[in-house]
């Protein structure tokens, strides 16, 4: 499999240059920006990266491929020419999730077993086997269909990247971690900036205030997903690892 991979990460309304300046930041290239998420390329190291720093954006997607998909023969054609097998190994597991918005394919129930039922044959082409036993590490596909184009997706992070790690408990109705992030973004916090939150609740703005200042990468203290990938490289997550440590200003 190539090392070049194409990745979209989703994010809130609003937030999107924000987000993209993140991205280009970690060696992200290419870059296609619609409402609500970025598309880019990078290699296993910008996938590492892009999980541990992205601040603003809710998870990382490899983009698997896209078509036209009007009738459920469309999809299950469309998955079954997508190279799962380059990431699903054959002890993997890979449940279906997913959407469809103004599109004649409505009925979500339906969409997951189609793309499921496609993802078995293909995968079962690929090894030579005809049963799943999907013990093995969890590859989440997503789908997404908007005016009868689909998109299929990997997700590496598993639990959203608002989960930084950091906190147990919180206040009723806190600000979700990525927002707060994006909103110290377009203050543009710094090292020598003065954060005052008089309404500070669960001290969300403050923390990833700090974590901006600090230049800690946000990710730093939690797991994602595609660590348990045998297709990834385990020297990309040590990398990466090893370089947000180095990068943290410690203030000494």
């Amino acid at each position: 499999m190539e090392n070049k991979l194409r990745m979209c990460v989703p994010c809130h309304f609003g937030l999107e240059s924000v987000l993209a300046y993140e991205i280009k930041k970690i060696g992200g290239e290419n870059l296609t920006t619609t409402d609500g998420k970025i598309s880019f390329e990078g290699g296993f190291d910008v996938l590492a990266k892009a999980n541990l720093w992205i601040a603003t954006g809710e998870r990382v997607l490899i983009e698997l491929g896209s078509f036209r998909a009007e009738s459920f023969e469309q999809l299950f054609d469309g998955v079954m020419n997508l190279p799962l097998e380059n990431f699903i190994g054959r002890e993997d597991a890979f449940p279906v999730k997913g959407h469809a918005l103004n599109s004649k394919l409505h009925s979500i129930p339906d969409c997951q077993k189609i793309i499921k039922k496609a993802c078995v044959k293909r995968l079962e082409k690929a090894y030579g086997i005809s049963y799943f036993e999907e013990t093995a590490a969890k590859h989440q596909i997503q789908f997404a269909i908007h005016k009868d184009i689909a998109t299929i997706y990997l997700d590496t992070s598993g639990v959203g990247l608002h989960k930084r790690g950091y906190r147990r408990n919180s206040n009723d109705a806190p600000i979700k971690e990525t927002l707060a992030a994006g909103i110290v973004d377009l203050a543009r916090v710094r090292a020598d900036s003065v954060v005052v939150d008089p309404m500070c609740g669960s001290g969300t703005f403050l923390i990833e205030s700090a974590y901006k200042a600090l230049k800690v990468a946000p990710g730093l203290r939690r797991n994602f997903a595609a660590e348990q990938w045998s297709q990834i490289p385990e020297t990309a997550w040590r990398n990466a690892r090893a370089e947000a440590m180095d990068a943290i200003d410690r203030q000494e």
